[in-house]
């Protein structure tokens, strides 16, 4: 996720300053990704390192405005024109968790893939339901309508994920499967031609 072009977003839309950014991003994105303000000015002095934004006034109550600067808006346009790179995808604790279960001494990799399908499918239950609760009333903005898009990106990555989890069950039962017949194979006795038998006769 990246929070410094999500920051620049808002700023495109006008001056704000850091918890202010905060509640927007939280209200754009349903609160999926929460951020603390620390994290949010973090990022703002990057981008003000960076020359990305400027903090150049004051509102009334004393708070320190940013701007996005016209470098942060060609950063900006950038990062909307180029696709998500997906070549190096980041880590998944739940593939490495069932790649390292895979033999691993005491562990029923079956209970534990049942155990994260039961998770799975309760997190898609609870995203269509948010997903209704958005659609009951038409969006009445831009940011539930942003909301929507996030919770529907939820609800279709754990449906994928309960898909993965499928396969893998079946792959590993298809395994086991297979490891169980070899030891029948390797001992079955060979069957002798007929025609040697009758020669020695």
């Amino acid at each position: 996720m990246s929070i410094r072009h999500g920051l620049l977003a808002l700023l495109e839309r006008g001056p704000r300053y850091g918890s202010q950014l905060r509640t927007e991003f939280e209200s754009r994105t349903g609160s999926t990704w929460p951020l603390n303000v620390g994290q949010v000015y973090t990022t703002l002095s990057r981008l003000e390192r960076d020359g990305l934004v400027v903090q150049d006034a004051e509102d009334d109550q004393g708070h320190a405005l940013y701007s996005i600067s016209d470098a942060g808006r060609t950063e900006l346009r950038s990062w909307f024109e180029t696709p998500v790179d997906r070549s190096s995808p980041p880590r998944d604790e739940l593939a490495i968790k069932l790649a390292m279960a895979v033999g691993a001494p005491g562990v029923d990799i079956r209970a534990v893939i049942q155990a994260q399908r039961h998770h799975t499918v309760k997190a898609m239950q609870d995203y269509t339901r948010l997903k209704a609760q958005s659609l009951a009333q038409a969006p009445a903005n831009r940011d539930e309508v942003a909301w929507l898009l996030v919770v529907e990106q939820l609800i279709f990555q754990a449906e994928a994920e309960a898909r993965w989890l499928d396969h893998c069950e079946a792959r590993l039962i298809r395994l086991a499967d297979a490891a169980a017949r070899e030891p029948e194979q390797r001992t079955a006795p060979a069957s002798r031609p007929a025609g040697r038998s009758r020669a020695r006769r």
